[in-house]
């Protein structure tokens, strides 16, 4: 192998992962780390998603990390523009910009079976590195559906993750396609400048209100001067959704009742019976996450907005064909039609043991040890891996507890000495996850009627924890060597690695 600068650690992404992946290295006494950022700036999906309207639909104060509390959040659901800046200042105030590398997208990472690294190849050049922390996230590469004539739509199209700021939305003809969490905040945040829009709706989603409002300049205060107010009412809001797990993992007829509140919410803004019929799910709450917003329905009661209870099949010219044979002539087109969160790109470039990519390991589906370590991918380790995501909590709770598997990893590894690496077992792997996937079967993801993106191409949820975030701490808390073979460079001499008996160090 060519002489490359090394690293110990290279962390993929700059999101709320990378950077929590960063502060806890730190923390650790690792400084020899790198954090490779395909863009010119941190933030993750809070840089790339700047779409009018969009914020957060998880409370502020739980929405952050606890070792950087930030008692100055403007809102209790605060916007795109305040995550990302507070992303910035965790950049900042926790030392971490000698470690940022900007406009190095990563094209392939491949393991060394020899000399038991990662070989990184990047936009900006290569380097090897002992472990890698691939913190991408799910929510990273928008995915646009393949509609037969898109190509020669003369209008504008983009996703919502990729907002054209250029355009001018103002008297134009606009076709909302998609009625996820980005397009209910898009749609009453354009609606009123728009000429005509038009939304394309396969599936409607359930929406609860939206209890947003200002944080007061004496509530700030009082947070600043008294920090455990701070933690107090973080601990108040992670503890009542806690107490909400059980009715989405076990008993989701529960959820009747939340069902009726979001009928309600419907029924004050729509007074039209057709309209009202259009947007009703016929799936239980709970099966797509619940969206929160108290002026989507309003937006669509307005005149100039209309509802086509149909995914779009085709593009003619420039009028959009939905499956229904309703048609729409637009000057622009926008995609909220989600993520590649179960056929992640990076996958693709992941290149594991024996030259068997990331991809191929998962062709049956994702999964991966305690949502971190996938077996045939020594050193690596995933923040928001398979079965990590949450439907009712803050996803900075998950990558904590992520956060601590990975700061026991690299003590494991120090503590194991020499040039060393962990290989999660394919039996630990597959026992963790079927005990996961058994958990699942009673949830109201795979039991709700409806067809989500947590779902993979097989019907199988790759996507969700189906538990607590207590229960994922703990299961998170320390590395069992016994779920891992321990690789060491080989002995001079010999021609692969060396491997150790579980549990053992040397």
């Amino acid at each position: 192998m060519a002489e490359h600068e090394h690293v110990r650690v290279a962390v993929i992404g700059s999101g709320f992962g990378g950077l929590g992946a960063a502060v806890r290295l730190r923390r650790e006494g690792i400084t020899d780390f790198v954090v490779l950022e395909r863009a010119g700036s941190v933030g993750g999906t809070w840089r790339d998603n700047s779409y009018p309207g969009c914020a957060c639909d998880v409370p502020s104060h739980l929405y952050s990390f606890s070792f950087a509390p930030n008692p100055d959040w403007p809102r209790t659901f605060s916007g795109q523009e305040h995550i990302r800046a507070y992303l910035e200042r965790v950049a900042d105030d926790f030392g971490l910009r000698p470690h940022l590398r900007f406009d190095s997208e990563v094209k392939l990472m491949t393991w060394d079976e020899d000399e038991l690294r990662w070989l990184i190849e990047t936009a900006s050049g290569a380097l090897t590195a002992d472990v890698v922390v691939s913190a991408t996230g799910p929510l990273s590469d928008p995915k646009i559906p393949d509609v037969p004539g898109l190509d020669s739509f003369p209008g504008r199209v983009f996703h919502s993750a990729r907002w054209d700021h250029d355009f001018d939305l103002r008297g134009k003809r606009v076709a909302m396609v998609g009625t996820g969490a980005s397009a209910i905040q898009i749609v009453p945040s354009i609606q009123p400048e728009v000429g005509r829009l038009t939304v394309f709706q396969r599936t409607p989603p359930w929406v609860m209100p939206r209890m947003d409002r200002a944080i007061g300049t004496a509530e700030r205060k009082l947070h600043q001067a008294l920090p455990f107010t701070a933690r107090l009412r973080r601990g108040l809001l992670w503890g009542i959704r806690e107490l909400q797990v059980q009715a989405f993992t076990k008993h989701p007829d529960e959820l009747g009742l939340v069902e009726q509140l979001a009928k309600r919410n419907m029924a004050r803004a729509v007074k039209d019976p057709a309209l009202r019929a259009k947007l009703t799910p016929d799936y239980r709450i709970g099966c797509k996450r619940i969206l929160l917003s108290s002026a989507y329905y309003p937006a669509l009661a307005q005149p100039n907005v209309d509802v086509v209870a149909a995914g779009v099949t085709e593009i003619r010219g420039s009028t959009v064909v939905a499956a229904d044979g309703t048609e729409a002539e637009v000057d622009a087109i926008v995609f909220g039609t989600g993520f590649h969160v179960t056929d992640m790109p990076i996958a693709e470039r992941v290149v594991g043991v024996g030259g068997v990519t990331l991809a191929e390991a998962w062709k049956g589906g994702m999964e991966a040890l305690r949502g971190g370590s996938a077996a045939g991918f020594p050193n690596w380790l995933s923040v928001i891996g398979p079965n990590t995501g949450l439907g009712n909590s803050s996803m900075i709770l998950m990558i904590e507890s992520q956060l601590n598997y990975l700061a026991d990893y690299m003590r494991q590894l120090d503590t194991l000495g020499g040039r060393t690496a962990l290989d999660a077992r394919p039996a630990a792997v597959d026992r963790w996850n079927r005990r996961v996937q058994e958990r699942m079967k009673r949830t109201v993801w795979n039991t709700g009627g409806c067809t989500s993106w947590y779902l993979d191409a097989s019907g199988r949820n790759t996507t969700v924890w189906p538990g607590t975030t207590s229960e994922f701490r703990q299961a998170t808390r320390r590395v069992d060597l016994t779920e891992y073979e321990v690789l060491r460079k080989p002995a001079p001499g010999t021609t692969k690695p060396a491997s150790v008996p579980s549990g053992a160090t040397a």
